[in-house]
């Protein structure tokens, strides 16, 4: 196995930082979950440790499908990249950029007064729920992909061949990019600021990035299990239509209680309960294509892109539907019963999206035609019986929160340190369970290749 275009090597540049990124952010999620049993653990604050765990996340996330969009657009375009230096001076911007970031936020939580505003501009932080980075960080994302969707697109422009699976995946990378944009302006009412706020953050993950992943599920079952292209190609966009059907006016579960209009319920409560079908039928698609595979080379991959439609529809399909009914959402609305819903989703739906792009590719990037899938196998389990049980524990403290606070009305400090102290340390114990599997994922990515490939052994003959 080996690749089809030199320039598919930028995707392993990508890749390292995401992994690399991928590790941070584990281990500082480990930290914030301790902090929840000892406050005073660690030298930064929980609101420093939170915001990094999360940026962490979304950050290595993007630039793990930044590789995976170089790996395939060239591939489905049958052509190498516009500009490889052009790629790698995107690259090592955007390096340069997330680290100076992510030190900005560690400077400001060790002297918040760094982060006084300099001409009214606060350089370190903007204070934004999930969207933290500073102004000037804002600029210099928003060139790095207007950069990155130029590259690709000039590249799909050279030949002039256009596929589906590169139309959709370059069509949600610019929707991406777009849904970025309302987060970069204020507006006086803290309504309106919410209202666009939401924008940003849902349309990202239950919009844009979904997009994505179909795009991305139908490249990996033609490459796993040689599915035609015209029946991936077919749900394909099946699974997007529905998914910008349901996740447009599915924003509007995120408006419930911000001061917006009463006919949001109603809309929102709606079309969130439809969100579950395109990934039902991302299951479905899966099942049907590879049930019938024989022979497969890269059970890895298989194993992963599976896992990626199941859990997928479970954590951010059932996880979600479960309490995005305004009637019942008036109750867990800001529980541990919607960080459960995070977790699992955010797992299901991207990190095993990507982590299946990684065991598909980067054998043929590295020209390794057989590899030692054992490291790959104990990684997914370890990850994913731990995430299980950590869902399953906040899941119960958010019932608990729920109960004590919302009914009983128990203040959030009391149940936080007398009813919930075991859920938090259960979830750090699974923490550490997730951190393992990382580990050994971590140790795959950097030794698969390099090591002698397992010896074959031939089928005996028949008699």
């Amino acid at each position: 196995m080996s690749i089809k275009y030199q320039s598919q090597k930028i995707a392993e540049y990508f890749y390292t930082f995401a992994v690399v990124l991928f590790l941070v952010q584990v281990v500082v999620g480990i930290i914030a979950a301790l902090q929840f049993i000892w406050p005073s653990f660690f030298i930064l604050n929980f609101n420093t440790i939170r915001t990094l765990h999360i940026n962490a996340l979304v950050v290595w996330l993007l630039t793990g499908l930044m590789g995976a969009t170089y790996y395939v657009v060239p591939e489905e375009s049958e052509t190498e990249l516009w500009s490889l230096p052009l790629a790698k001076l995107q690259f090592w911007a955007t390096v340069v950029a997330i680290t100076a970031v992510v030190l900005g936020y560690i400077w400001m939580g060790l002297n918040p007064q760094a982060n006084s505003p300099i001409m009214g501009i606060t350089p370190l932080n903007e204070g934004r729920e999930y969207i933290e980075a500073p102004r000037w960080a804002d600029v210099l994302i928003v060139i790095s992909v207007l950069l990155f969707l130029f590259i690709n697109f000039m590249t799909m422009l050279k030949t002039k061949k256009w596929t589906g699976i590169q139309g959709t995946l370059i069509g949600g990378l610019t929707v991406l990019a777009l849904m970025y944009l309302p987060g970069m302006f204020y507006t006086k009412s803290m309504v309106k600021d919410q209202f666009w706020w939401w924008w940003v953050v849902h349309l990202w993950v239950e919009g844009a990035w979904e997009v994505i992943a179909g795009a991305l599920l139908a490249f990996m079952l033609m490459k796993v299990v040689g599915a035609r292209r015209e029946v991936v190609e077919k749900w394909m966009y099946i699974e997007v239509g529905f998914v910008m059907f349901t996740g447009i006016l599915g924003t509007g579960h995120h408006y419930y209680w911000i001061g917006t209009p009463g006919y949001w319920l109603w809309v929102g409560g709606i079309f969130s309960s439809l969100e579950p079908l395109p990934l039902l039928f991302m299951v479905w698609d899966a099942f049907r294509t590879t049930r019938e595979a024989r022979n497969v080379e890269n059970r890895a991959g298989l194993y992963y892109t599976v896992a990626h439609a199941i859990f997928n529809f479970v954590g951010a399909g059932l996880w979600g539907v479960i309490h995005t009914l305004p009637q019942i959402n008036k109750w867990t609305h800001g529980t541990q019963i919607t960080t459960a819903h995070g977790h699992l989703a955010f797992y299901g739906a991207y990190v095993l999206l990507v982590l299946a792009m990684i065991y598909i590719t980067l054998p043929a990037i590295r020209g390794v035609k057989a590899f030692n899938a054992s490291r790959a196998f104990q990684s997914f389990w370890w990850m994913t019986i731990s995430m299980v049980f950590i869902v399953l524990t906040i899941t119960g403290a958010g019932m608990v929160q729920v109960y004590m606070e919302r009914l009983m009305g128990l203040d959030y400090v009391a149940v936080k340190a007398n009813y919930n102290m075991w859920f938090w340390i259960l979830r750090a114990i699974f923490g550490v369970g997730f951190l393992i599997g990382v580990g050994i994922f971590v140790i795959d990515f950097f030794r698969l290749g390099k090591e002698p490939a397992p010896a074959v052994t031939a089928a005996p003959e028949r008699l």
